[in-house]
């Protein structure tokens, strides 16, 4: 039995949690957080080691 009051606890202070985060942002503000790391872990995955050079080169050809 405190097995379960320990879990039913822990569900109850996420879902708390998660509802303060909707109230704080609202639904677009997740919506815009979700996809901002979705780009970004996008962005990262696909320029990997390049990143930098990337960056570099393009300071570089903007200052020409």
């Amino acid at each position: 039995m405190e097995n379960k009051e320990v879990i039913n606890e822990q569900n109850a202070e996420k879902s708390t949690r998660w509802k303060k985060m909707l109230k704080k942002f609202g639904i677009w503000g997740i919506v815009f957080f979700t996809v901002k790391g979705i780009i970004t872990s996008t962005l990262i995955y696909f320029l990997g080691k390049n990143f930098w050079s990337v960056i570099n080169g393009f300071f570089t050809g903007a200052a020409q």
